[in-house]
């Protein structure tokens, strides 16, 4: 038989949710947008790497938020939503970090 939860459990659970959602979602979409010109290789133009993120986020934002909407464990949800959040980041962090080339001296 199921157990009664509380409404303050309740209440939490709804938040995190929300959370997750909502600033969760719009933030790794963020993270992700900025960290896809890293590991996606350019086209012959040399504007795919940039293009096709800004046209991908609104799709990786709706997955996200109905993941979290969807999901009936809210630990997968996180999970998820961090994992991303923590490997894109990373991207972005090292290539950040990362010293510039050396210029070429032509001569």
């Amino acid at each position: 038989m199921a157990e009664a939860t509380s409404p303050a459990q309740l209440s939490a659970s709804k938040w995190a949710r929300i959370l997750l959602a909502g600033p969760g979602a719009i933030i790794v979409t963020l993270a992700v947008l900025a960290g896809t010109p890293l590991w996606l290789p350019g086209g012959a133009a040399g504007i795919d790497n940039l293009a096709i993120p800004l046209v991908l986020a609104p799709l990786v934002w709706a997955l996200l938020f109905f993941h979290a909407c969807l999901d009936r464990r809210l630990s997968r949800v996180a999970l998820i939503a961090g994992a991303l959040f923590l490997v894109h980041g990373g991207l972005v962090a090292a290539r950040m970090m990362a010293s510039p080339p050396a210029a070429e001296t032509n001569g």
